[in-house]
């Protein structure tokens, strides 16, 4: 029986889930769809409050996608110094920062044709 491919809502909702479940802070989903030449369809961008903090976000994000539908990232970069965590997806890519490189670097900056959807979390930060 062939492994049906998650959808790219499927595996949002999945990651944001990953997120929210250790607490990760300050969610953008940008949708890169109506843009030329990107490398992916989405980018959901979040910070952690410490190295730790960055490395169980990309942990749990990794376990709940695994868990759901038995799917893990193509690539990630960045894991050993956790500033910045690129998680490659495919369709998707992930990135988890700490406040002050996210700041530096200005994703949302540089995609600033993407649409922005800025994730309400579930709790208060």
């Amino acid at each position: 029986m062939q492994k049906t491919k998650a959808s790219a809502d499927e595996l949002i909702a999945l990651i944001l889930h990953g997120i929210e479940e250790v607490k990760g802070v300050d969610i953008n989903l940008l949708d890169l769809r109506e843009i030329e030449n990107t490398v992916c369809d989405y980018f959901i961008i979040c910070n952690g409050t410490s190295n730790t903090h960055v490395n169980a976000i990309v942990s749990s994000i990794q376990k709940t996608v695994s868990k759901a539908i038995q799917d893990k990232p193509w690539h990630v970069e960045g894991a050993e110094n956790a500033e910045w965590v690129l998680m490659d997806y495919v369709n998707v890519v992930v990135h988890v920062f700490q406040k002050h490189i996210r700041e530096f670097y200005d994703i949302e900056g540089l995609w600033g044709d993407a649409k922005v959807t800025m994730v309400e979390s579930s709790y208060n930060s």
